[in-house]
């Protein structure tokens, strides 16, 4: 994201964190809530699109997946703002900033999905577990437990997902 939409911190707090360390987590968890708002609607993408014989139930697990992500989108949106920032949320703002790679639209039958989902929750975690290093490095703990939370519940659905391709 450029720096003149995500590193001013621009309203005050008392939480006791040095300015600086504040705009670096606030870039973070604003290139993090892209990421997320960006993963919920491939999820949707996946969930409104999948055919074959195995429709209703990678149907309903998408809509689990993705009830599960939705959630996170809210919780790193309001640690944003708490810590003086400007949560950048809108669908066009994640999109602009979204480390994931484009849903493939030509993605139909169940397999195709499974594989495209399972590409982009190994980057988004790889992303998270990263972010919790950023946030301890800035010492901010309850910005690191966000990520540890988002990524627990990421690894497994990331099991979830392989499973349905492991022989």
């Amino acid at each position: 994201m450029p720096a003149t939409k995500t590193a001013a911190t621009t309203f005050p707090t008392h939480i006791d964190l040095p300015e600086g360390d504040r705009e670096r987590l606030i870039e973070l968890l604003n290139g993090c809530l892209a990421d997320t708002g960006d993963l919920y609607s491939q999820i949707k993408q996946a969930h409104w699109n999948v055919k074959g014989p195995t429709f209703f139930q990678l149907h309903l697990l998408f809509d689990q997946l993705a009830a599960e992500v939705f959630p996170y989108i809210d919780l790193i949106a309001e640690r944003t703002t708490a810590l003086g920032g400007v949560a950048m949320g809108t669908a066009r703002m994640a999109a602009a900033s979204s480390r994931l790679p484009e849903y493939p639209i030509e993605a139909t039958e169940g397999q195709m999905h499974l594989k495209a989902l399972i590409d982009r929750y190994a980057k988004f975690t790889a992303n998270i577990r990263k972010a919790i290093d950023v946030a301890d490095e800035h010492r901010d703990k309850s910005t690191a437990d966000i990520f540890t939370e988002i990524s627990r519940t990421a690894d497994k659905q990331l099991w979830f997902l392989e499973a349905h391709v492991q022989h």
